[in-house]
């Protein structure tokens, strides 16, 4: 499907970079075909961001489906986001940051991701403890962007796959801390 193969080069070339006529050559289709997925470049751009985002978000609750009350639910939905964040480049996040539309439906995801984690702490950690499930929200969602950012790379050295496993060790240990053992 076409969409597909625009979402693949947006997330390993990134987006920003592509008139509608290099991304017809690339894609070996005339420029009116792109114009029926949206009617401008700038609506593509939203279009191909928006349907990844959903993709990735479906691929994610694929993951975890069944196991959302297992201690193991904030680790396996961070690593699903990792493995499904995997093809999108460097080049990708930077162009998110820059193109305004495209950058907000990726805040909404992210916000999105913060709630998600909150609830799967609140059904690993039932008795009161140090985690709360709203910090555990606001920190992954922190942490999730400067993933995105680069900038925990630049201070750790760890690639966004390792930082999310780094992160989903730090919420589990943080959720276990306080249960009763």
């Amino acid at each position: 499907m076409l969409l597909d193969e625009l979402i693949d080069l947006y997330l390993a070339e990134g987006f920003l970079r592509f008139g509608t006529a290099e991304l017809a050559a690339r894609l070996r289709c005339s420029k009116s075909t792109l114009y029926a997925i949206a009617g401008s470049k700038e609506r593509i751009i939203v279009t191909a961001v928006r349907a990844f985002f959903r993709r990735a978000t479906e691929g994610v609750e694929d993951a975890i489906a069944g196991h959302e009350e297992s201690p193991q639910a904030v680790s396996r939905y961070l690593e699903a986001i990792a493995t499904q964040l995997r093809p999108a480049s460097a080049r990708f996040f930077a162009d998110l940051d820059a193109f305004e539309p495209a950058g907000e439906i990726y805040q909404q995801n992210t916000r999105y991701a913060a709630r998600r984690v909150q609830q799967l702490v609140r059904g690993i950690d039932d008795a009161p403890g140090p985690l709360t499930s709203a910090f555990a929200g606001a920190v992954a969602g922190q942490l999730m962007d400067a993933i995105h950012r680069g900038e925990i790379e630049a201070l750790t050295g760890l690639d966004d796959a390792s930082a999310y496993h780094q992160l989903a060790a730090l919420l589990t240990a943080g959720a276990k801390e306080g249960r009763p053992r």
